[in-house]
């Protein structure tokens, strides 16, 4: 997994909207691996010895290891994979992972009347900030989602990424409510883990085997379980990430179509056109001009129509 952090700038109409993104980020620490990195600005940065207090709200979301939170209202807890970890504005905190095992991380911060009205209405509660959610590759989309936005920056890109942060805070409500009724479903549990893992090495060589060595199951038990669950092969779920993080990709017209199929791992340009013309009907080159189209203004896109008339 790619580390990534950034922090935004905010304009009138960003503050205005009601809720406001601050950062994004995720990391893979490893074992043993000094945390945080000095990467953060000095205003985010800590370390466990003094702990931080921030102005803002945080969602931190742990999909691998495990580690300790401590905060001003909470005592040292025991933090695990499947957790999502809440910071509070005006509120002491630290938490770390622990040395021998790591932890990987996603984490935005926000800020605004709509995540306050939560906290005062207590669907957020500075005395219960771990909560139990699950390994779920729905909120490792999400949180993909919103970074990948912040990567570029786009006009309205705030108004985008804050309605995520709502739909995540919506979904970690359901999913606390389903941990509190529903018993564990190993199956599910094992299955869920692996898509996470997919989507997080969606861009590496991946093999199947050792995916499912990582799982503590056999390999022929992981490809049935996860056809049985999804009805594809673990194999076609990953091709299928792939393609739509080939889409996301092909938005930026300066990205070679060549670099892209790089970047993904798939063994040529010719390979990735073949795959992508398989699964979306078009091809890489028509799928980048029919969305390059789409996002020119009307007059623009009148013209175009202009254009092939008169061919």
């Amino acid at each position: 997994m790619e580390n990534y952090q950034k922090y935004l700038p905010l304009s009138p109409d960003d503050l205005s909207w009601g809720l406001s993104v601050l950062n994004a980020g995720r990391s893979s620490v490893k074992k043993d691996e000094p945390y945080p990195s000095g990467n953060h600005p000095l205003h985010h940065y800590f370390n466990w010895n003094n702990g931080r207090v921030l102005e803002e709200y945080q969602l931190i979301y742990i999909s691998r290891g495990s580690g300790y939170f401590e905060s001003g209202s909470c005592k040292k807890t025991q933090v695990s994979e499947g957790n999502i970890i809440l910071l509070f504005p005006g509120e002491w905190h630290r938490f770390k992972p622990e040395p021998h095992i790591g932890w990987d991380e996603f984490w935005v911060g926000c800020k605004g009347t709509i995540i306050e009205n939560l906290e005062n209405k207590k669907f957020i509660d500075r005395l219960v900030p771990v909560l139990q959610v699950g390994i779920s590759e729905r909120i490792v989309y999400l949180f993909s989602e919103i970074i990948e936005k912040t990567k570029a920056e786009k006009t309205g890109y705030q108004f985008y990424t804050s309605g995520m942060v709502l739909h995540l805070l919506g979904l970690i409500q359901y999913k606390v409510k389903q941990m509190s009724q529903k018993p564990s479903d190993n199956t599910e549990n094992i299955i869920t883990k692996s898509q996470v893992m997919l989507r997080k090495i969606v861009d590496q060589n991946v093999r199947m085997e050792n995916v499912a060595e990582e799982l503590n199951v056999s390999y022929a038990w992981f490809r049935k379980a996860f056809k049985n669950y999804t009805g594809i092969s673990p194999k076609q779920y990953l091709l299928q990430l792939r393609i739509e993080k080939a889409k996301i990709m092909l938005s930026d017209n300066s990205k070679p179509i060549k670099e892209i199929a790089f970047d993904l791992n798939f063994e040529s340009a010719s390979f990735f056109s073949k795959q992508f013309k398989q699964k979306t009907g078009s091809t890489p080159v028509m799928y980048r001009i029919i969305r390059m189209k789409a996002e020119l203004p009307r007059y623009t896109a009148s013209y175009f129509k202009l254009v092939q008339y008169s061919r």
